[in-house]
Formats: C-alpha cells, sequence, structure tokens
C-alpha cells in the first residue's frame, strides 16, 4: 500500500508557511532591535535591512528561468538548504557587518523559494488562478504573521537568541517537508542554454503590460519593507514596548492573511485594476496618518489598515502577470516581477533610513505615502490610454 502523497497546493502552502514563519521571525520585530543593540545607527540598519532583498535582485530571474528548465523541486529544495541553515549564523554575531552578511545570506532563501513557488502555482492553476495564489499567499502570511507575536515575546522573555533558535527548527521543519515534492510534469530534456536564458528574458523586458505591473508591485513592496523596518523603531521610540511592537506589527499581516484570499476572489471576477487601484490609495492613506497617531492603539489600527492595502494591490500583481505571461514562461515572469519588486524592496529600508536619520520618522512616513500616490497616478493615467495597454489590465 502506497502511503498517502499530499496534494501539490496543501505541501507547498505548508512548507511556505513554515519557511516564511522562520524568515520573518528572523527580522519582525527582532532584526531593528538585534541592529540597534549592536549599536547601528539608522542608515545602518536601513542597509542591514537591504542586505536581504539584494539576492532577489541578484537571483529571482535567473531562478525563475531555471525552473522551467531543471524542473521546480530540484530549485526549491536549494531555497530550503538556505533556510534552513541561516538561523544558526545568527546566534555567533557580533558587529553590525556581521549581521548584514547573515541577512545577505538568508535573502537567498525567500528569493529564489517565492520566485519558484509562485511560478508552480500559475503554471498549475489557470482557471482559479488570483485565488490559488492569494490563498497561497495567505497561507504563508499566517507564518508571517505570528512570527512578530511570538518574536516579541521571546525578546520580552528571553533573549535575541532564543528567536533564531525558533527560526531554526521552523526552516528544518521546511526543508524536511520539501523533501516530500514531486514535479508532476517531466523535465524537458533541452539544455538550458545561454541564448534560450536571455531571449526569455528579452521578451519579458519588452512586454509593457508586465514591466508596469511589476513597477506597481516594486513601489509597493518599497513602502512595505520600509514600514516593515522602520514602524518597529518609531513604535520603540515613543516607549512601546517590544510585545505592543509584536502586536502592531502583527495585525497588519493578520488583515493580510484574511483580506487576501477575498480580494484575490474579488480580482478574478472583477478585474485586476480595479483592486489595484485603491488598495495603493488606502496604503498611502494609512501611512501618512502614522505621525499623528503616536500610541499603541491608533498604529494599530493604522498597521491594520495598511496591511488591507497592501493585501488588496498584491492579491493581483502576481496573477495579473501570469495573465499576461506568453509561451509558458512564467518562472522568467515572476523571476523579472520578484527582481523589479525586490529592487523596491531594497531601496525602502536605505531611503527610509535616511530621511529618518535627516528629517525625523514624519517626514519618511510623508515620502512613502507620496511614493503610493505616484504609484497610483501613474497607473491610473496609462489605464486610461487603451491604446497603449488593449484589453490587458
Amino acid at each position: 500500500m502506497k502511503p498517502i502523497q499530499p496534494t501539490f497546493f496543501i505541501l507547498i502552502a505548508l512548507i511556505g508557511g513554515l519557511a516564511i514563519f522562520s524568515s520573518t521571525l528572523s527580522k519582525t520585530p527582532v532584526l531593528p532591535l538585534f541592529a540597534a543593540s549592536l549599536h547601528a545607527t539608522p542608515a545602518e540598519i536601513g542597509w542591514i535591512v537591504m542586505a536581504s532583498t539584494l539576492p532577489g535582485v541578484l537571483i529571482s530571474y535567473p531562478a525563475g528561468a531555471l525552473s522551467d528548465y531543471l524542473g521546480q523541486r530540484r530549485v526549491l529544495l536549494a531555497s530550503l538548504i538556505v533556510f534552513a541553515t541561516a538561523p544558526f549564523l545568527y546566534l555567533v554575531i557580533e558587529t553590525a557587518w556581521q549581521l548584514m552578511a547573515v541577512r545577505f545570506y538568508h535573502g537567498f532563501a525567500t528569493a529564489i523559494f517565492g520566485t519558484v513557488a509562485s511560478a508552480a502555482i500559475a503554471a498549475r492553476y489557470q482557471a482559479d488562478r488570483a485565488a490559488r495564489l492569494s490563498t497561497y499567499s495567505s497561507v504563508t502570511i499566517v507564518g508571517r504573521s505570528i512570527a512578530p507575536f511570538l518574536g516579541g515575546f521571546l525578546i520580552s522573555l528571553a533573549s535575541f537568541g532564543a528567536v533564531y533558535i525558533a527560526c531554526a527548527i521552523a526552516g528544518v521543519l521546511a526543508l524536511g517537508a520539501g523533501l516530500l515534492l514531486q514535479d508532476h510534469e517531466p523535465r524537458p530534456h533541452t539544455k538550458l542554454e545561454l541564448p534560450h536564458f536571455w531571449a526569455s528574458l528579452v521578451t519579458v523586458l519588452r512586454d509593457r503590460g508586465i514591466m508596469l505591473v511589476s513597477l506597481v508591485e516594486a513601489a509597493q513592496y518599497l513602502v512595505f519593507g520600509a514600514v516593515e523596518a522602520f514602524l518597529a523603531l518609531y513604535a520603540s521610540s515613543l516607549g512601546i514596548p517590544a510585545w505592543q511592537i509584536g502586536i502592531i506589527l502583527g495585525v497588519q499581516l493578520l488583515s493580510i492573511v484574511f483580506a487576501k484570499p477575498l480580494m484575490g476572489r474579488v480580482s478574478d471576477r472583477v478585474g485586476r485594476k480595479q483592486v489595484i487601484l485603491p488598495g495603493l490609495l488606502i496604503g498611502a492613506a494609512s501611512v501618512a496618518l502614522l505621525p499623528f497617531a503616536p500610541s499603541f492603539i491608533g498604529l494599530s489600527v493604522l498597521s491594520l489598515a495598511f496591511g488591507l492595502g497592501f493585501a488588496t494591490v498584491t492579491s493581483s500583481t502576481t496573477a495579473l502577470v501570469a495573465d499576461l505571461t506568453q509561451n509558458g514562461r512564467y518562472g522568467s515572469s515572476m523571476g523579472v516581477l520578484r527582481t523589479v519588486m525586490d529592487v523596491g524592496q531594497s531601496i525602502g529600508p536605505v531611503l527610509t533610513g535616511f530621511m529618518v536619520g535627516v528629517a525625523g520618522y514624519s517626514s519618511a512616513f510623508t515620502l512613502l505615502a507620496a511614493i503610493l500616490v505616484a504609484a497610483a497616478l501613474m497607473l491610473g493615467l496609462l489605464l486610461r490610454d487603451a491604446k497603449a495597454l488593449p484589453d490587458r489590465l
């Protein structure tokens, strides 16, 4: 009698939940607080946060393209090895520069896994693509949501080291579950040649719709990465304790968990653009109001609202890129999307750290809100040009 094999979707969602839980626990809210304990300046903290997003710029497209040729299982397992090993390195860190180096290594895990997992789901599920992608994302965000609460609790109760031990346990479990993965389709026998590799890249880059959506996603993740890094420090500067900071960031992620599948279904029914624009404006309003609500309750409400806006936007962007993909190049398209997204997420903490150091939190949050408004205006104006993007968005 053969052992029962979990369906691909259930298994990839379980692995994603464990892996993203481990990754998020390593940074929210512990990373900026740990960096501050190492006497890092706000600008240095921005670079430390940025370090984990740089691998996405470097590896997202190659990982996606390789998965199109080698099969997704091998590439996913490579990322899970990083998830399982990186947390142990935090336990020996003594300087801010060492922390930056470990964050850079850890970033390869999420860069590879996020790209290939999204491509695998997009390739397997077409009729309910946005709903599947959003449901998968929400399952991973369950892990992302638990992490801030547990992280804040462990910091207050024990130490930074306890947080990273918990990260290691989750990472090892994700790798164990990943060994059960199977490629559902046989790998093509064609060798991966550089001309084909670059031809796929050029094809995707020339697609105006894909690049537009990728830029919108980059703006959204720029702000998300900045808020994730500096909302904790802002709350700490107001005298809010670590366990409450965990709640402030946790309610944001919980709102994403519940909103994203719903908005994915709405996107499948009413269209992607009708969902993306309102989400950008909700996010902009919530970030702009952060300086005017300097309390635990006020920051929690605005953090929740930002999570709703973020979920509304990202429930449609990945599915829209998949809709626009031609000739089955899902890995390549998702790789380009995540590369552009990671460029934005890399810029966000550095830009915000600079602004906080020069002009304070209020100016930094205002700038972040303006970026989301600019993204909404850009998308809105281009969508009015029917000739530029006929029936594609």
